[in-house]
């Protein structure tokens, strides 16, 4: 049934206009879900029950993925077979009463503002890594960016002179992020003195670039950042997205309102930003728990 699974993504790619890593992501848990069908002998839609699901659905947990996984491949599973009964190619929706599998509810996790300095400045010295590290970082934190939001941005998407970049989200959504004084002198700095050493004149359209002058991957930024974070003696894990949640939770605690947050994170959808007050309501808990004398 594998050309199922290509005309979907075709539609998801064509019609809806989602991102690459978002059709990576629909891709891995259908074609998972594709190869459990073919071990099961099950050649056709019309012989998938809501009971062949649930099975495939206690595969996963057997195999040991988390309740918000499963809960994830159900939503590509539901969406698939919902694509499939559009297409007239099927007549029922097996997914249709099928309840997403419960998880706890786990707050992202931050970086305190100290630890957060400490990371900013870990990229120290005047080599052209140097200064795109330390640049990179600084807009990581003070536009509260995806991983591939910085480092898909182009020369073209700067606008220093009035402080703001333009950032390309999910499914393309184009949204303007305000940059504050210390991410545009960083900026300035690898501009001028570290760029032209990584692009050797060859006109990259790229913001930010690797040792052969090509822009940065996802995996690439994971690196340094872990590596930086090391350097910066920081214990706990940490990924690019602990710079974004930390960006909103910052923002949140010094009074930031919830829908410039929303707009400046590029959530469609207010209830996502509002987890990260959650997240300062937990730590004034944690506060008040520590130094009240009846905490």
């Amino acid at each position: 049934m594998n050309h199922y699974l290509d005309h979907y993504l075709n539609y998801l790619a064509v019609e809806r206009g989602l991102s690459k890593n978002t059709l990576d992501a629909y891709g891995r848990d259908l074609a998972r879900y594709l190869e459990y069908l073919e071990k099961q002998k099950i050649h056709g839609l019309e012989k998938i029950t809501p009971a062949v699901v649930l099975r495939f659905l206690g595969t996963l947990k057997e195999n040991g993925l988390s309740a918000r996984s499963r809960a994830r491949s159900l939503a590509a599973l539901r969406t698939f077979h919902k694509f499939m009964v559009r297409e007239k190619l099927v007549k029922d929706n097996p997914t249709d009463q099928i309840v997403a599998p419960k998880s706890l509810s786990s707050l992202p996790k931050t970086l305190s503002t100290v630890d957060v300095e400490s990371l900013l400045a870990s990229p120290k010295g005047e080599a052209p890594l140097a200064m795109r590290d330390r640049a990179m970082l600084e807009i990581l934190y003070a536009t509260g960016l995806r991983v591939s939001e910085l480092v898909s941005l182009k020369m073209s998407d700067l606008q220093l002179d009035v402080g703001y970049l333009t950032a390309f989200g999910k499914r393309s959504k184009q949204r303007i992020v305000p940059l504050g004084e210390a991410a545009i002198g960083a900026l300035r700095e690898y501009l001028q003195h570290g760029r032209p050493g990584l692009d050797k004149q060859r006109g990259s359209q790229f913001l930010f670039l690797n040792r052969s002058g090509e822009g940065l991957t996802r995996q690439g930024f994971w690196k340094i950042i872990k590596r930086r974070a090391l350097e910066a003696g920081i214990r706990q894990s940490i990924t690019p997205h602990t710079m974004r949640h930390s960006f909103a939770t910052h923002l949140l605690e010094n009074g930031a309102d919830l829908r410039s947050v929303q707009a400046m994170l590029g959530h469609a959808d207010i209830s996502t930003t509002q987890i990260y007050t959650h997240v300062t309501r937990e730590r004034l808990r944690q506060m008040h728990a520590q130094h009240h004398p009846r905490g």
